[in-house]
C-alpha cells in the first residue's frame, strides 16, 4: 500500500539515524521508499529540508507528494524548499490532487514542534510491524496514511458532468433565435473553453501519474534484483499489483480525456455545418 509518512523525532541526530535504518528496511525488502527527506523545524517555526534520500528514481528528486507535504508543512519557506527539490508547489490543492487529506497536514503539523525533527516520506509496506519496530527503537513517533486516488475518480466524473452540461447547452443553442441565441453562443463558448481546461488537465495528469508509476516500478524492480527467497517475492507481488493499479487509474484517464475530446469534436463540427 504505497503511503505518506512522518516520523517526529527530538533532535536531527536520530532523523539522520532514522533515515539510514529506512534505507536498510528498502534494501532488505521489508519495504520500498520511493522518496525520502529529512526536515527540521527551527525555534521560530521555519521547516528547512536537511537531507535527501536517495533510494530509486524518485528519491533524487524528492518525489512529487514528498514535495508537496514538506511545502505545506513549512508555508512559504517549505515551498521554497520544496521547489528547489522539484516539488510541485506544496499548495492544499497539491495535496488533495496528489492523495493526502489535509487532516493529515493538519495532525502532523501539530506534532512537528520547534526544535523538532523528521522524516517525510512515501513508502510502500505490506506490514506496519518493520518500520514502527525500527524507529520506535531511535525514539520516533510515526504518522502514516495511505495515498488515496481522489484525483482520477474526480477528473471522470468532472468530464461527464463537463460534457453533459455542454450538450445542453448545444441542444438548446440549436433551438434558439435572436437574442437568446446570442446570450446562449456565449455560454457556449464558455463551455467549451471549460472542456479544453479539463482535456489538457487530464492528459498532464495522465502523463505525470505515468512518469511517476514507471519510476516506481523501475525502483521496485533495482530493489527485487537485490533481494532473494520471499523478500524477492514479495516485491515480485508489489510490481503486479501495482501494473494492475496503474491500469484501473489510467483507464479513467483516459475516459476524462476522451469524453472531454469529443465534445469538442462535436462543437467543431456543429460551427463547420
Amino acid at each position: 500500500m504505497d503511503k505518506m509518512i512522518m516520523v517526529v523525532f527530538d533532535n536531527e541526530t536520530k532523523a539522520y539515524e532514522a533515515s539510514r535504518a529506512l534505507a536498510d528496511l528498502h534494501r532488505e525488502g521489508s519495504l520500498a521508499v520511493y522518496s525520502a527527506a529529512v526536515i527540521v523545524k527551527d525555534a521560530g517555526g521555519q521547516v528547512s529540508v536537511r537531507q535527501v534520500g536517495d533510494q530509486g528514481p524518485l528519491g533524487t528528486a524528492m518525489g512529487m507528494a514528498t514535495g508537496a507535504l514538506i511545502g505545506a508543512l513549512g508555508g512559504p519557506v517549505g515551498l521554497a524548499a520544496g521547489a528547489a527539490v522539484g516539488a510541485v508547489g506544496g499548495s492544499f490543492v497539491d495535496l488533495v490532487n496528489l492523495g493526502i487529506g489535509v487532516d493529515f497536514l493538519d495532525e502532523i503539523s501539530r506534532q512537528l514542534d520547534p526544535g523538532k525533527a523528521a522524516i517525510v516520506a512515501e513508502i510502500e509496506e505490506e506490514w506496519v510491524t518493520p518500520l514502527d519496530t525500527r524507529m520506535e527503537a531511535l525514539g520516533g513517533t510515526i504518522y502514516r496514511r495511505p495515498r488515496a486516488e481522489v484525483i482520477d475518480v474526480k477528473m471522470e466524473r468532472d468530464a461527464a458532468l463537463l460534457q453533459a452540461e455542454f450538450d445542453k447547452l448545444q441542444a438548446e443553442l440549436d433551438q434558439a433565435n435572436g437574442e437568446a441565441k446570442t446570450r446562449l453562443q456565449a455560454k457556449v463558448k464558455d463551455a467549451k473553453a471549460r472542456l479544453e481546461v479539463a482535456k489538457d488537465r487530464a492528459r498532464a495528469h495522465a502523463d505525470e501519474m505515468d512518469r511517476e508509476v514507471q519510476a516506481k516500478i523501475r525502483a521496485l524492480h533495482d530493489q527485487a534484483s537485490r533481494a532473494a527467497g520471499d523478500a524477492k517475492a514479495r516485491i515480485e507481488q508489489r510490481i503486479g499489483e501495482m501494473k494492475a493499479d496503474y491500469q484501473v487509474r489510467s483507464d479513467k484517464l483516459r475516459q476524462a480525456w476522451h469524453l472531454t475530446r469529443e465534445a469538442l469534436t462535436a462543437s467543431s463540427s456543429e460551427q463547420r455545418r
